[in-house]
């Protein structure tokens, strides 16, 4: 199968998964998502595959966020459905998936970018990755999981502060919080996720996948959170405040929110 935003090569029976949009920082967009869950389904029947790993192209960016400019003409019905429930969907089949997804952050993961990288069961980012949900300058919320995730990784009180400031980390912090298992020297970023993969490889696969599935039974989202999410960040679109944000964006202006 051939993609047109997205990379899948294999090398030692390791899935290189790889957002490839670098003009565009590697933004997420309707195509991209409807690619890599083609992608997944690809992988999952290929019995040799070991794990995943999932980077963005190039150096700058893993990926820098949504495809802002697509936001523009969705209702907010479209939103939901479109955006947000599409997106949690891709990124739950990562985060089920029965071999390890390890998520090579080789830049920014912003937005969009950093849910994408916590739907992975570890994150390996190079020294100078940079992270962040620096959604609510655009007057909206995470919608791929955001909300979710990031409270499991780094606990609720930074989470609540990362979430409400759009404040961007640097990777020793987020390692420090525990939103990233490792940091290394670009050179060697690959290569590292590449031996954490062989290494767990080398044990009982099927006590592998049912460590995967027990584990991610305890976040079992039982109150319906994810569906909560994804109607709140609905409901945003149908703001001034949105439409503000999203314009200044675009426009590459500071947002003036009025609160409505």
């Amino acid at each position: 199968m051939e993609f047109q935003s997205i990379l899948l090569n294999y090398q030692n029976n390791i899935a290189h998964l790889t957002i490839n949009q670098p003009a565009k920082l590697n933004a997420l967009n309707k195509q991209v998502f409807t690619e890599l869950d083609q992608a997944i389904t690809l992988i999952d029947k290929n019995d040799t595959t070991k794990g995943i790993i999932v980077t963005g192209a190039g150096e700058k960016a893993f990926v820098a966020g949504a495809d802002i400019s697509e936001f523009k003409n969705y209702s907010v019905t479209q939103a939901v459905e479109e955006l947000s429930k599409k997106g949690q969907q891709v990124f739950k089949r990562l985060e089920l998936f029965p071999k390890p997804v390890i998520a090579a952050v080789n830049g920014f993961a912003l937005g969009g970018g950093l849910e994408l990288a916590m739907a992975c069961h570890l994150r390996i980012a190079s020294d100078h990755a940079r992270f962040g949900q620096p959604e609510v300058n655009l007057g909206l919320i995470p919608g791929y999981g955001g909300t979710q995730r990031l409270i499991q990784l780094i606990g609720k009180g930074k989470a609540l502060e990362l979430l409400m400031t759009a404040d961007i980390i640097k990777a020793p912090e987020a390692l420090q919080l525990g939103l990233v298992n490792h940091v290394v020297p670009q050179t060697n970023l690959i290569a590292k996720c590449e031996e954490m993969i062989t290494k767990i490889g080398s044990k009982g696969p099927v006590a592998i996948t049912k460590i995967i599935e027990s584990v991610d039974n305890y976040f079992n989202y039982s109150g319906n959170a994810f569906d909560k999410e994804a109607d709140l960040f609905g409901a945003c679109f149908d703001t001034q405040d949105y439409k503000e944000g999203t314009a200044a964006f675009l426009e590459k202006r500071k947002a003036e929110f009025k609160g409505n």
